[in-house]
Formats: C-alpha cells, sequence, structure tokens
C-alpha cells in the first residue's frame, strides 16, 4: 500500500495515489512542506540531467523521500489550482528515473512515477523514496553539492551536515549487514549439514515499512502468487516452495513460517522451509544435496545439481517480489549460500543427471550478495534473478545458467 505526503497532509489511511486525493490537497490549499514539493510544468526530456529535476529528487532523498507534483500552481507555498501538464508516456517515466541514477551520485533508484488526471487536469507525481544511501550529491562540471530540504526551500548542506550523514549511512550498513547476519543464521540453524548441503537464501528490505502484521490470508496469498511467478522464471527443476505449507503458515516471531510437507523415505531429499516477516523480510532454506536422479538413485550429499540452486534463486526472488509488493517495500539486499559441513567436497553438477559435467571441487561456498529493486520493470528484474543464479552457479565451475531464461535485453534502456 502506498502512504505519500499527500495522504499524510490530508489524514488519509495509506491506499493508491488518486486524482481525488491531488484535488483535495489543491481545494485545501496544502502548502509545501519537507516531503511535498508543488511544481508547475513538467521539464523537457531533452538535457533531463542538466535541468533541477536531479537536484530536486536529491533533496527529497536526502530528507527521507517525498512527492514531487507536476501540473500545480503555488502562490506562497500553497496549491492554488490545477494546470495541465504535457504527456507523460513510458519514454518519460524511463527518463526521469534515467536521470535520477545518472546524474545523482550515489543513484537514486526506485522512483515511482503515477499519471493523475487528463486533458487540462494532467498531473505527474513523481515519488521519491527514503534512503540509506545519503548525501546524494550533484555535480556540475568540477564543483559538486548536496542539496536538501528545508521546509518549501531547497538549499545546500553544510560540511557539519555531510559528515552527519556520511556518518549515518555508514551506520546504516552496519545495521542492514548485522540484519542479513542474523536472518541467514536463522535459516541455516538446525539444518543437517554434514548429511546433506543445504541452500540458504535471505532478503531484507533496505529500508522495512514497518505497518500492520500480516495476517495468514495475507501470507497465503503472497505464497500462491510466489509459486506462480518463480515458475515463469524457471518452468523446470526443483522449486523448493513446492515443499513448503503454502496455504497454512504457522506464526513466528513477527513473521509466518510455511513449514516443510515433504515427508517420508522418498519424499524427505526435497525439505525445504520459508518464512515471510511482517517488515518484508523473507527466508527460504532447502536441501539441495542428495536429490534423487532416478526411482531407486541418489546423488551424495555433497553432490549439488546446479538447476536446483537455479529453481530456489527463482523462488526467493519471487518471493521478495511479492514480498516486497504487499509490505510496501522496494530496495532489498540478498544472500544466497550452500551451507556443507561434510568431509567431502561439494560440487555442483550441470547436464544430464546420469552423466552430469562437474564443476570445480568447493571446501567452502562464500554466499553470493546482491541489492535489488522490486520496482524495476518485469524484464529488468528477470534479468536480476538470472544475474544472480550465474553469480551462484559459476561460483562452482557451471558457466551458464540453463533454467532462467530472461528476453533479451532492450539495447536502447
Amino acid at each position: 500500500m502506498t502512504f505519500t505526503a499527500l495522504h499524510r497532509v490530508l489524514g488519509v489511511a495509506p491506499g493508491p495515489l488518486t486524482d481525488e486525493l491531488l484535488d483535495e490537497a489543491v481545494a485545501q490549499g496544502v502548502e509545501e512542506t519537507d516531503d511535498l514539493d508543488w511544481k508547475l510544468e513538467l521539464l523537457p526530456v531533452k538535457g533531463l540531467p542538466l535541468t533541477d529535476f536531479p537536484k530536486d529528487v536529491a533533496a527529497m532523498a536526502n530528507s527521507g523521500g517525498g512527492l514531487i507534483v507536476y501540473g500545480v500552481r503555488e502562490s506562497q507555498k500553497a496549491a492554488t489550482e490545477r494546470v495541465g501538464v504535457g504527456e507523460c508516456d513510458e519514454g518519460y517515466e524511463r527518463a526521469l528515473r534515467v536521470a535520477a541514477v545518472n546524474a545523482i551520485t550515489p543513484p537514486v533508484f526506485g522512483l515511482k512515477v503515477h499519471r493523475l488526471g487528463s486533458g487540462d487536469k494532467r498531473a505527474v507525481a513523481v515519488e521519491v523514496p527514503a534512503s540509506v544511501d545519503g548525501p546524494h550529491l550533484i555535480y556540475r562540471n568540477d564543483y559538486f553539492g548536496a542539496p536538501l530540504r528545508n521546509n518549501a526551500d531547497t538549499v545546500w548542506m553544510k560540511e557539519r551536515q555531510l559528515e552527519a550523514m556520511y556518518r549515518a549511512r555508514f551506520e546504516e550498513r552496519r545495521h542492514a549487514t548485522e540484519a542479513l547476519d542474523n536472518l541467514y543464521v536463522e535459516a541455516a540453524r538446525g539444518r543437517d549439514t554434514q548429511t546433506r548441503a543445504w541452500m540458504i537464501a535471505v532478503g531484507h528490505p533496505r529500508v522495512p515499512r514497518l505497518q500492520n502484521r500480516l495476517s495468514r490470508d495475507d501470507v497465503r496469498d503472497v505464497l500462491t502468487q510466489t509459486e506462480k511467478l518463480a515458475k515463469t522464471y524457471a518452468c523446470d527443476g526443483v522449486h523448493p516452495l513446492a515443499s513448503v505449507d503454502r496455504l497454512n503458515p504457522r506464526p513466528g516471531l513477527r513473521r509466518w513460517v510455511a513449514p516443510n510437507e515433504a515427508t517420508g523415505d522418498r519424499a524427505v531429499w526435497k525439505e525445504a522451509w520459508a518464512s515471510v516477516h511482517h517488515d518484508g523480510s523473507v527466508t527460504l532454506a532447502a536441501a539441495i544435496g542428495g536429490h534423487m536422479i532416478s526411482s531407486d538413485t541418489y546423488l551424495d550429499g555433497w553432490q549439488v545439481e546446479a538447476s536446483a540452486i537455479e529453481a530456489g534463486v527463482a523462488d526467493l526472488m519471487a518471493l521478495v517480489k511479492v514480498a516486497a509488493e504487499a509490505t510496501g517495500n522496494d530496495e532489498y539486499d540478498i544472500r544466497v549460500g550452500v551451507e556443507w559441513a561434510g568431509q567431502d567436497a561439494l560440487v555442483l553438477l550441470a547436464g544430464a543427471p546420469r552423466y552430469p559435467y562437474q564443476g570445480i571441487p568447493l571446501h567452502g561456498y562464500s554466499p553470493v550478495e546482491m541489492s535489488v529493486d522490486v520496482t524495476e520493470p518485469p524484464s529488468d528484474f528477470f534479468w536480476q534473478v538470472h544475474d544472480l543464479a550465474q553469480d551462484c552457479v559459476n561460483q562452482g565451475g557451471i558457466s551458464e545458467v540453463r533454467l532462467i531464461n530472461p528476453p533479451a535485453r532492450d539495447e536502447e534502456r
């Protein structure tokens, strides 16, 4: 659910950003604030990175996020009337996001562009997310500065403000790493890693949007949607989420847990567990060593099919995307590892089950980390799924992924 500056000033519960909300704000003469900026007209797409747009976005990001609304006339900071802006198509939206990435250092990801109204009441609202990467800098030739919102104005940070924001950035990174560490350790705890290799995969929002606790129905929907989405990323392979109880998750500490359903001698090799936390964090633990390759033949615990890792990555990334939508999150830190404590070296296998290609023996698997933005276009996110899976299998000497095949990259992007 969306909660913007307009929702806040109007006292409205989280929900879609609508044309009616903007009409009400103008009717009430809402004034500009740290997180709300009225703009009369859209900037030309040509040369957009050289306009004030990057400065306005950086200032919002440095101030905790906010909303820039184009198509509103203001007087003495207060909205007075709506004025239609030009057409904002997908190309213009893309230009806005590109400018926020290329003209700001570090880049501001996750812009949401809302098109409101039509005709002489057409407006565009750019939602700038809160950021833990501040200060965001604007460069002009040999000079740079860090803009900051000060009520309705944009000012430039002084040295002490820059120092404080850099300190806050490093502290946030430390906390984010600790949160990811804790998730990973919890997900790996109690697994029989001396008998078979386990894939441990976790995701944590970079800036958690703490909202109401998720209900069992919420999580049931998340898991059901995730299973469908994961199979669009990897249609084959042994998907861990197929082995968890998706319809009856159990309550846990600030989370819901989908316990393993794969039991019995013929199914225990598919054991898996998943969890969805109230802040949007997710975990996935799956046995990937010792898989069945025929009706009466199993791999050893130290032998892992690369396709099992691909299917696990597809499930994790789908779970991240769906959970993010359910909890209002956008950017995530991801960690995927393989835990194996047996005597033999870990080996990844690719190709035919009975005559596979064997990768490089591993005496330790280094967890793979990545930051992802779930608000990117579906094809771009699909490529993030692919790239994460490729990093995971490359480590074991496998050159290419086989199950995850995103559409060709758009060369114009």
